[in-house]
């Protein structure tokens, strides 16, 4: 008998308990929406609007790894001289990036 009512008190002290058993989950939570969740949020939407912003004469790389300039744009796909007289298609999401004039001039440099 005394070994019940000893197990019964325990429970008492315990019923508080019950949010403090979510904290670190919550915590854990709030660490990985601040290191991994949200940096890639904003990654991703930088990336929809470069996108977006897509226009005919933009040197682009894609994520295969080819370099090239738009010729044609349209909703879902993206024409590319990637040499002269050598076009190819590509759809819009396989743009990885836009490539900087000053990218091109220190590439062409390395190469002389």
């Amino acid at each position: 008998m005394i070994d019940t009512a000893f197990a019964m008190g325990a429970n008492e002290g315990q019923a508080a308990g019950g949010l403090a058993g979510f904290l670190p989950i919550i915590i854990l939570f709030a660490i990985f929406y601040f290191l991994l969740i949200r940096p890639q949020q904003k990654k991703a939407k930088e990336h929809r609007e470069m996108i977006a912003n897509l226009k005919k004469g933009n040197r682009i790389i894609t994520s295969g790894g080819i370099y090239g300039t738009i010729i044609s744009i349209d909703d879902t796909t993206i024409g590319l001289e990637i040499a002269e007289k050598v076009k190819i298609k590509i759809s819009r999401g396989n743009v990885a990036a836009l490539v900087s004039d000053n990218e091109t001039a220190v590439k062409s440099d390395k190469k002389n």
